[in-house]
């Protein structure tokens, strides 16, 4: 199993965004150091809390203090864009990191970046769609383009002066594309059976109860076989959020689980937009009688948080396999540094001390 690392990235909206974008960068550069394999960066406009406001912006910002890991776009909120604007940037950053980028795409989650663009009660999947679509046919077609759409069209049929390169959109480094992933934030997702149909990879989002993210496997598994590939463990990527101390299990459980840490407040913010604003309490119970009054970060995050001293922690994450099934990244959800020290710490357990004896186990039951 290979270790990556996702982040929203979620902080308190009091924090200065200079600060937490800084913190954000050294995070990917000790991941990039620890020998993380991956590393995804979200995106949202209209969000204090999640101020990257541009993942692809952000993540060039990393195409030169980062060398071996992979970058990833943890999502492109495609409906809030223009095709030709996505596939020409997209397609300059992979080759800032030569083919060190992954392309994550979705239909943009946050109801109010969908109305600072003018998308919200429209059918974002749909634009999803239509959108990269569009940023594929630019790849794979030639100037002048002529894509009609219901919302978008492109073309540089009027201007284009082929002899200078004028009209012409940049393809990618990585030809015919960079592999592309979507994530996945429902149980039984329907969205990844669509995505694996067209050859797409899925991230299981770090806020899902274990039985949900095992639901994405079937659902993956389908969509392989309409496409006609193999169905590997090895492409699957799921999130988590995961806290380690190098010995102190009442510590990492203070951190990890109550208002002292960050995890607390993550919870608290995305209950409030996903539960309180979204009606999407069945991401967080089982059983669905549950009162919606009961989900709050008190009672969510020590489910969702995998919290302990190294040997707690790494028989936890073995507990957590046992449920999900076999995948081939497990990608470590970034936090506000709360504690900077325990922090850094807690990254440096989990690639030098946790995902070695993981792997160690994995092996033996194999």
């Amino acid at each position: 199993m290979k270790l990556g690392t996702f982040m929203m990235p979620l902080h308190p909206p009091s924090r200065i965004a200079s600060e937490t974008l800084l913190e954000d960068r050294e995070a990917i550069i000790l991941a990039d150091r620890l020998g993380f394999s991956e590393a995804y960066v979200g995106e949202h406009v209209t969000d204090l809390a999640e101020n990257v406001t541009s993942c692809l912006m952000f993540l060039s910002s990393l195409a030169f203090d980062t060398h071996q890991i992979k970058l990833g776009s943890g999502t492109i909120n495609m409906p809030n864009g223009h095709p030709a604007a996505i596939a020409a940037n997209v397609a300059m950053l992979d080759h800032l990191l030569k083919g060190r980028f992954i392309m994550g795409i979705s239909p943009g989650g946050l109801a109010s970046d969908a109305e600072v663009f003018g998308n919200f009660g429209r059918d974002r999947l749909d634009m999803f769609v239509e959108a990269i679509d569009m940023v594929m046919a630019i790849w794979k077609g030639t100037a002048p383009y002529d894509l009609q759409g219901k919302y978008f069209n492109i073309s540089t049929a009027r201007t284009m002066i082929p002899e200078i390169g004028q009209g012409i959109i940049l393809k990618p480094y990585q030809l015919p594309h960079p592999p592309i992933v979507v994530t996945a934030v429902a149980p039984f997702s329907k969205g990844i059976t669509a995505a694996a149909a067209r050859g797409w990879d899925p991230i299981s989002a770090n806020f899902l109860l274990p039985q949900w993210v095992a639901s994405h496997w079937p659902s993956y598994v389908e969509g392989c076989a309409q496409a006609g590939r193999p169905a590997d463990p090895a492409q699957w990527r799921v999130a988590k959020s995961i806290f380690v101390t190098d010995n102190d299990d009442a510590l990492a459980r203070r951190y990890g689980h109550t208002s002292e840490g960050p995890y607390h407040f993550y919870f608290k913010q995305l209950i409030r937009k996903l539960v309180g604003f979204g009606g999407r309490s069945n991401l967080f119970k089982l059983d669905q009688s549950e009162p919606d009054d009961a989900i709050n970060a008190d009672t969510i995050t020590p489910r969702l948080v995998l919290a302990g001293s190294v040997n707690s922690v790494v028989d936890q994450l073995l507990a957590f396999r046992e449920i999900t099934g076999d995948f081939g990244t497990l990608l470590y959800a970034g936090h506000d540094w709360v504690d900077p020290v325990l922090a850094r710490r807690s990254m440096e357990l989990m690639a030098e001390k946790v995902m070695p004896q993981v792997n160690a186990a994995i092996a033996k039951a194999a």
